[in-house]
């Protein structure tokens, strides 16, 4: 062996073993496998439509017992109906998807200002924070919750409903208000609406 080709082999493990050092101080614990900025993503079944999810960050970790993806910048989530109709948003400030080993359940939790929408209904809530099962197509949440409609408002702790929040039920209302509604108002879908809008 000549003294260059040794002195070569001697760089290359010395800069390995540096190089492992560093490696060697990550704490994978906290750092992120994979991060998507601008994260994008179209669920469907049977060539429908059923979800649009949008993101501007999202980190996956990854864990013997459990792996999860971390939204740190927020969430949007958009359901749409079996008619392919835009029916249901869930706007939040940060969220979180676990996925167990097994694969035989996920869990969703939206948390920080959580808004979500039903536009067929037109009804609105806010919470703090709220948890999606996908596999049992259930949303619920234990904090404190508000919801507008067009009957009127309504408070309480904890709730339950299907996942495109049709029949949210509060689980312990209190100081609720409602509102006699006129019943020849017609209402219109202005984000599903296409044609020409009626003049008032």
């Amino acid at each position: 062996m000549t003294m260059a080709t040794a002195l070569a082999v001697a760089f290359v493990v010395y800069s390995c073993k540096s190089n492992l050092k560093e490696a060697e101080k990550l704490d994978l614990n906290v750092t992120p496998l994979q991060v998507v900025d601008s994260m994008f993503f179209l669920q469907s079944e049977n060539g429908r439509l059923k979800m649009r999810v949008e993101a501007p960050r999202m980190e996956a970790y990854e864990h013997d017992t459990l792996s999860y993806d971390l939204f740190p910048n927020g969430i949007r989530v958009y359901g749409y109906g079996d008619d392919g109709l835009l029916e249901t948003t869930i706007v939040s400030e940060k969220a979180r998807h676990d996925k167990y080993p097994d694969k035989t359940k996920e869990k969703w939790s939206a948390f920080g200002n959580v808004v979500i929408h039903n536009i067929l209904k037109q009804e609105t809530m806010e919470t703090d924070t709220i948890y999606w099962d996908s596999k049992a197509h259930e949303i619920w949440t234990d904090c404190y919750i508000k919801m507008y409609s067009p009957d009127g408002f309504m408070q309480g702790y904890g709730m339950r409903s299907d996942e495109m929040a049709r029949n949210a039920i509060l689980m312990h209302p209190f100081d609720n208000y409602f509102v006699e509604q006129d019943s020849t108002k017609v209402v219109i879908d202005t984000v599903n609406f296409i044609g020409p809008l009626l003049k008032k």
